[in-house]
């Protein structure tokens, strides 16, 4: 997922909620006994009986990284949907939809070899091909700024290992990388921004660079080169690793492809510019699955009672990236939202109407598994036309901002549903749950949903590490996971479902939005 704060049109001022324990009585009497007793008993299995770290540790220790279609991916799956069917869920199933090729490597090695012995700290771009076995070949650097400096470098790069940019800075970290929320923050993120000039000199930026990057792709394999070399954003070893291929089967070809660690890339590229030679040695050993180029979501329900053809959604994707273990991202929001469930069908509480989860696959990619979804059940955000679904799916809430606490939620524009919101938040005060804001937080599922006028929300977080340290890392592994804040979640989205599920009305929405091609 992909965190970018964004103004959504609106005039209401959402405000921080904080209320002193003297003040509450008052505002709890907005929940009637039998929800206050409810919600006691879903703290009392998600804090006292929680199995979301055991989630986890499956999820991310024995099944890996999910990267789209791959095996592990698929394996993965397999054991989430054995699972829902032991908690007693209903309807478990997969729904597929298209995607392209799978992906995975099996096996990785780099050393520099000359002038001295050096270990690598380095990865695979994903659905890039291998070196078909161990090469040992010359480093060079070859610095490409824009299209006309490829002709500097033709015919030189044959058979070598091709350095194209220079190392990132790396400065020193005199403050935490780890962070919550103080209570000013959260006052400020519940203020209304008011938009200005969007920042169009940025998207065009972005799509040069990425113009560039395809031409240089292009031109190494063209010229036969052993493998591009690229240095990581990160620092301390953390290398952040995405794609640097297609996987689409008819896409244009890659050479062999890294991603390394800004410490090792940096000395390699500082001996270069003293022109005193370097070797590696580098063993990558990929494939490519192309047996299936369906991907699927993985969906199971706990049944309603008087009001079943009405339903509450909770998901969160299931895909990752591959040089991890995807714990942060998002496995954290997987875990958390299987956990929601397990608890509601433990508690043996009764809902109206039917809880559905739903996890997604192809998120990396753009949002591809839900809006596959969406498209497939509510409707096609490009024309708006509707399908009967669209209007007896209640609400979608989702997790996808890594493994913080839940602080509040993110309105999606809807003023309408801040009163209620509000007054459900007041038993989670001492948890850290205080803040509405009518901003939207972008790059997450919940898009999918209200671009079909589906009431979609994502949970306030606490960033933790998320942007510094883990997020599609090779830091984003368990460890990184924050089990408080796991217990804590889980035990918010189960009481959040139990309370949208047994109202009388659905939860409020906004007008439909005009037709799009992108939810983003």
């Amino acid at each position: 997922m992909r965190k970018l704060g964004m103004a959504v049109a609106g005039v209401l001022l959402a405000v921080a909620v904080i209320l002193p324990v003297a003040a509450r009585a008052q505002s709890e009497s907005d929940l009637n006994a039998s929800d206050l007793n409810a919600i006691y008993t879903i703290k009392d299995i998600g804090f006292n009986h929680s199995q979301v770290m055991d989630i986890m540790s499956y999820l991310t220790d024995v099944y890996g990284p999910r990267l789209t279609n791959s095996p592990n991916m698929r394996a993965a799956a397999q054991w989430t949907e054995d699972e829902m069917k032991q908690w007693g869920l209903a309807n478990v199933h997969t729904e597929p939809w298209k995607f392209g090729r799978g992906w995975s490597n099996e096996l990785f090695s780099a050393m520099m070899i000359s002038p001295r012995p050096y270990i690598l700290i380095a990865y695979p771009l994903a659905w890039t091909p291998g070196t078909s076995g161990p090469v040992t070949a010359e480093a060079v650097l070859a610095p490409i700024a824009s299209e006309a400096d490829l002709d500097k470098y033709r015919g030189q790069l044959k058979g070598k290992f091709v350095l194209t940019q220079a190392p990132p800075d790396d400065p020193a970290h005199f403050e935490a990388q780890g962070h919550r929320y103080t209570d000013a923050e959260l006052e400020e993120m519940s203020e209304e921004p008011i938009p200005g000039a969007r920042n169009l000199d940025r998207f065009a930026q972005f799509r040069a660079l990425r113009a560039l990057r395809q031409k240089i792709q292009a031109f190494l394999v063209a010229e036969g080169a052993a493998g591009w070399i690229e240095p990581s954003r990160g620092d301390d070893g953390t290398v952040f690793v995405q794609s640097g291929g297609s996987y689409d089967p008819n896409g244009p070809p890659a050479p062999p492809s890294i991603a390394m660690a800004s410490e090792c890339y940096g000395r390699i590229y500082r001996l270069l510019e003293k022109k005193i030679p370097v070797t590696l040695r580098i063993d990558d050993e990929n494939k490519f699955y192309d047996d299936d180029l369906n991907s699927f979501n993985i969906i199971g329900e706990i049944p309603g009672t008087d009001k079943a053809d009405e339903v509450v959604m909770i998901g969160g994707h299931f895909d990752s990236w591959h040089s991890g273990t995807g714990a942060t991202d998002n496995g954290a929001g997987s875990g958390v939202m299987l956990e929601a469930m397990r608890i509601l069908k433990a508690s043996g509480l009764k809902m109206r109407r039917t809880v559905r989860i739903g996890l997604w696959t192809g998120e990396e990619e753009g949002l591809l598994g839900s809006r596959a979804y969406v498209k497939e059940h509510f409707g096609d955000p490009a024309t708006m036309q509707l399908k009967p679904e669209q209007q007896k799916l209640d609400a979608y809430y989702n997790i996808d901002n890594g493994t913080g606490e839940i602080r509040g939620v993110y309105l999606q524009g809807n003023e309408a549903v801040a009163p209620l919101f509000e007054k459900w938040m007041v038993p989670f005060h001492d948890l850290g749950m205080t803040t509405l804001t009518i901003r939207n937080t972008g790059g997450t599922d919940h898009l999918s949903f209200d671009a079909v006028g589906i009431p979609g929300f994502q949970f306030i977080q606490d960033p933790i590490e998320y942007e510094t340290r883990t997020h599609h890392s090779n830091m984003d592994v368990y460890e990184r996971l924050q089990e408080p804040d796991m217990k804590q979640m889980a035990v918010i989205v189960a009481s959040w479902v139990y309370l949208t599920a047994n109202r009388d009305e659905m939860i409020p929405r906004k007008p439909l939005p005009s037709p799009s091609t992108s939810p983003f």
